[in-house]
């Protein structure tokens, strides 16, 4: 995060501006809703600055900067069209600690002006950190038509509720609760609808109902994370991590999913490594049961999907003996997902008939997945953290006949910006990968389809970089 997003109070605060042409007139008629004490200087203004001034909305002084006009000041923005005076007028703001901003000149500002979309109370700013204020104009165009009007009305309303609720309603959970119903259910469509009336009857009985309920037990979700692309989580997924009090979550689930949780919700780490420190199964279910009979909304969160060697099952039976409640929110498994990034279609009509999902971790008991199946022509093969195995995996296909010369696939990090595939046969795939250092989680198919990937691949490593395309 370049910048950091904050909102300034400014009412009766002293705004200085520096300039006084349209760049500027424009700042005035944003600072004026604020309720801030402007302060204009320059040698020449537009009428309409002029017109404010005699109006008595701002202290106008048509002459030159001067360093005094700084004393007093919280906020500094300058507009003039002379760099040399923009960058003098910074410099002496930076030396006092006052924040300022130089209309198009990022490298001389301490802060930048988002676009903003304004629903008074509710204030939704954009910004690209300079980057494109096209595109942050072009984002704010789309939120307008998406944010309704009465939507500030709405923040008004709720804020007026909220004395009631805070008597009624000791607990922070319980309070977040029912303001949550009031926001996510009929409440809130009544009141933006216009029916303000209809909307307060809601609210009075979802409070009468929730100061008189007894403190329940809370409930457990089982949540999809996905194979590692933050937008391939099901908005069903979204809605749980915004509501969750509680996160308990893998170790490869990326730090983009989490960033959409609720950003008070606590977030514990239950990961599991190969070979290293480990959060032990029983420990995961001890921690669910407990947050849960606490009156929490716990969601548990596992990298693809839970019922796709993520134990979900076994954490269900946990929660079932307990006496919890529980739901499950599914996930694009990592099979499906990353195959798709990759270019591989886990069946296809002329390649593959059938597809399994087999674990690459040795069984504790010694079973095997059944080899002679998996290394029959038309199917398809999916091996969940298969690499540290691989040279077993490759073994046992060759000795259930599976010829060398199938092909063979292993993708790293799929659907993430570090994806890696390496494509090869069963007779060559162990000597490709060595060396190759393939960052987990790796996720190995072989089966004719993965022959399909060199000429279906869409996804690829690097995107190019403008002096690449330059020099094309």
């Amino acid at each position: 995060m370049e910048y950091f997003p904050v909102f300034f109070d400014l009412k009766a605060q002293k705004v200085l501006i520096v300039g006084g042409g349209e760049v500027a007139l424009r700042k005035v008629a944003l600072l004026e809703r604020t309720g801030a004490a402007i302060t204009l200087v320059a040698p020449v203004v537009a009428p309409e600055l002029a017109q404010r001034a005699a109006a008595g909305r701002l202290t106008l002084r048509v002459r030159e900067f001067v360093p005094d006009d700084l004393d007093g000041s919280r906020l500094v923005i300058v507009a003039t069209s002379r760099r040399a005076v923009n960058r003098w007028v910074a410099a002496l703001s930076e030396a006092r600690a006052i924040p300022v901003n130089v209309v198009d000149d990022r490298d001389a500002s301490r802060f930048i002006v988002p676009a903003i979309i304004d629903r008074d109370p509710v204030l939704v700013a954009v910004s690209t950190a300079g980057a494109s204020p096209v595109l942050a104009r072009r984002l704010r165009e789309r939120l307008e038509a998406f944010i309704p009007q009465r939507f500030g009305a709405l923040a008004a309303w709720l804020r007026d509720l909220r004395r009631g609720a805070a008597r009624r309603l000791p607990g922070t959970p319980a309070r977040r609760r029912y303001f949550e119903a009031l926001i996510d259910g009929p409440a809130a469509r009544r009141f933006l609808a216009g029916d303000a009336r209809g909307a307060m009857q809601i609210a009075q009985q979802l409070l009468a109902t929730a100061a008189g309920a007894a403190r329940g037990a809370g409930e457990v979700t089982l949540v999809g994370a996905g194979p590692g692309d933050p937008e391939l989580l099901t908005l069903k997924a979204l809605r749980a991590l915004q509501d969750a009090d509680l996160i308990l979550h893998d170790r490869l689930v990326p730090d983009a999913v989490l960033d959409l949780a609720r950003r008070d919700a606590e977030r514990i780490c239950v990961g599991k490594t190969g070979g290293g420190d480990s959060t032990p199964q029983t420990l995961i279910n001890q921690l669910l049961i407990e947050h849960a009979r606490a009156g929490r909304r716990v969601v548990r969160l596992k990298g693809g999907d839970p019922f796709i060697f993520g134990r979900g099952g076994e954490e269900l039976e946990a929660l079932t003996q307990a006496g919890i409640d529980f739901a499950v929110i599914p996930g694009i498994t990592a099979a499906i997902g990353c195959a798709a990034y990759a270019g591989i279609p886990l069946t296809h009509r002329d390649y593959a008939h059938s597809v399994s999902f087999v674990t690459g971790h040795a069984d504790p008991l010694g079973r095997d997945p059944d080899w002679r199946a998996l290394a029959m022509p038309g199917m398809t093969a999916v091996f969940y953290m298969g690499l540290g195995r691989l040279g077993h995996i490759v073994e046992r296909l060759h000795a259930h006949g599976a010829p060398a010369t199938r092909p063979v696939a292993v993708i790293s990090r799929g659907t993430t910006a570090d994806q890696r595939v390496i494509a090869a046969t069963l007779g060559t795939i162990e000597a490709a990968c060595a060396g190759a250092n393939l960052p987990s989680p790796t996720l190995l198919i072989v089966g004719e389809v993965a022959g399909l990937q060199a000429s279906l691949a869409w996804v690829h490593a690097a995107e190019p970089t403008l002096d690449r395309i330059e020099a094309g």
